[in-house]
């Protein structure tokens, strides 16, 4: 009478059984992908994996966070593909990669963004329209300087309003805007449109905001060289007769017996009673003149006497600051494009193929997902003299190749989709160095820096930032 296998053998069998499955699986998961390609074109499609099936290279991605992207782009190239979250995907990094498809916009491909962001946003935001909406809608977001504390009651006022008013905030802008085209917004479009400036304004520039203040941290020696240059332009305080600074409020409390030091995970709360409005991260750029007034005063000063003149010495306090005066101030210029270089608030776009087109020899298909990063293409670009991993605001001085060319250095991105809010965002960036430098001396109130998260945008994890902020005098400043 035949006997049947041991119990080990059936195991062994199964076992192998189901490795067979999932090879074959697999094997069918990547020819079903491979033959998505477009026949009409003779180009091949990108280098990479696709993943297992259904869950394609997601579980990878979640676990691996920012090496997984550099990590497959050191095996396969600038231009790979792989499956997230549902859909095939085109990874690309490089300048030129880059500019192909932000010029593209409408043409070759059409902006797309996860289900989560289009959740939390709404469906009618500038940041998800395409085609003549987005054209039309582009004029409409001009003043992302003012948020609404009573949303809807605003809008029902304005709505109600017999006769037209001057602009005064950006919801005129944005109902104005409508009717240049024939077309009214409704309630909600009104409401998710200031939602989307809540999201994609304050929040990125929160972010820009703490990543200057721990880049600064790191570099002393780039406090002093913007410290020399405020001087050198009069716009530093240099006698005792000054108030010493701004009232630094939050941003400058220490306390006493240091116990409780400044927490700072999102840069949000820097000065409650100075706060500036905050900037897009989305399209197009806007000049300063539309969103800021002619002179922008640097903050109140304290209330309370000013110190008594010392002897033999004159009394020069720092005039007020105006776009003009910032404009002459080169080198902090330089250092807000290096902290936007090093910590890009956004690590890049999302895009989705209108057509099939070529990209660094290879095709990418007709309805794909395209994933341009921000991040990589400023961390491998070729045209930096100096490793790109240092922090180094020189980079961008007059005479250096870093400082000519687009799309190397894309923090705001480009083409139609550019970031509208770019001038403000790096104006609110200048007058928070030109505070700190100017009024305080900060450290970390922690043994470590913080390791930072880039997903959805650059932010410390765990406690944030922890700093103690100690004020200055302003005959001393420049000796901290």
């Amino acid at each position: 009478m035949p006997v049947g296998p041991s119990w080990p053998e059936a195991a062994a069998l199964v076992l192998l059984a189901l490795v067979l499955l999932v090879t074959l699986c697999r094997h069918l998961w990547a020819l079903r992908w491979s033959l998505s390609r477009d026949r009409a074109s003779a180009l091949p499609l990108p280098k990479g994996s696709m993943g297992w099936p259904f869950f394609g290279e997601t579980l990878h991605w979640l676990l691996q966070g920012s090496r997984f992207h550099s990590s497959r782009r050191e095996r396969y190239g600038n231009v790979f593909k792989t499956h997230l979250l549902g859909r095939p995907v085109v990874r690309v990094t490089g300048a030129e990669n880059i500019r192909k498809i932000l010029l593209g916009e409408h043409t070759l491909v059409s902006t797309q963004w996860p289900q989560s962001t289009q959740i939390i946003l709404g469906s009618h935001t500038l940041l998800s329209s395409t085609g003549d909406l987005h054209r039309q809608r582009r004029k409409g977001i001009k003043a992302r300087d003012m948020l609404h504390k009573f949303m809807e009651k605003a809008i029902q006022e304005k709505l109600q309003r017999n006769s037209p008013e001057d602009h005064s905030d950006a919801l005129d802008f944005i109902m104005d805007s409508a009717k240049e085209h024939g077309k009214e917004f409704t309630m909600q479009e009104l409401k998710e449109s200031a939602i989307e400036l809540i999201f994609a304004a304050f929040f990125t520039t929160a972010s820009a905001s703490t990543s200057l203040i721990l880049l600064l941290l790191k570099h002393p020696s780039v406090i002093e060289k913007i410290r020399q240059e405020l001087m050198s332009h009069e716009l530093y305080p240099q006698s005792e007769c000054c108030p010493a600074g701004p009232c630094l409020d939050t941003l400058t409390i220490q306390s006493r017996d240091r116990e409780k030091p400044l927490s700072h995970p999102m840069a949000k709360d820097i000065h409650k009673d100075q706060s500036q409005p905050p900037a897009p991260v989305e399209e197009d750029s806007l000049q300063p003149s539309a969103l800021l007034e002619p002179t922008v005063p640097r903050s109140n000063p304290c209330p309370g006497p000013q110190l008594p003149t010392p002897p033999g010495q004159s009394c020069h306090c720092s005039a007020d600051i105006s776009l003009e005066k910032l404009s002459r101030l080169r080198y902090l210029d330089c250092v807000i494009k290096e902290v936007l270089r090093v910590l890009p608030p956004v690590s890049g776009g999302y895009r989705t193929a209108l057509q099939t087109f070529e990209l660094d020899g290879y095709q990418i298909p007709k309805g794909w997902s395209v994933m341009y990063s921000i991040r990589d293409t400023h961390e491998t670009a070729a045209v930096y003299q100096s490793p790109p991993s240092s922090f180094d605001p020189d980079r961008f001085g007059a005479g250096r190749p870093e400082a000519a060319g687009r799309f190397h250095y894309i923090p705001f991105g480009g083409g139609a989709r550019s970031c509208i809010g770019k001038e403000l965002a790096q104006a609110i960036l200048k007058l928070l160095a030109i505070e700190l430098v100017s009024t305080a001396r900060w450290e970390l109130a922690t043994p470590g820096y913080p390791t930072m998260q880039t997903v959805p945008i650059v932010h410390p994890v765990d406690d944030g930032l922890q700093l103690y902020f100690h004020p200055l005098q302003p005959s001393q400043g420049h000796k901290a």
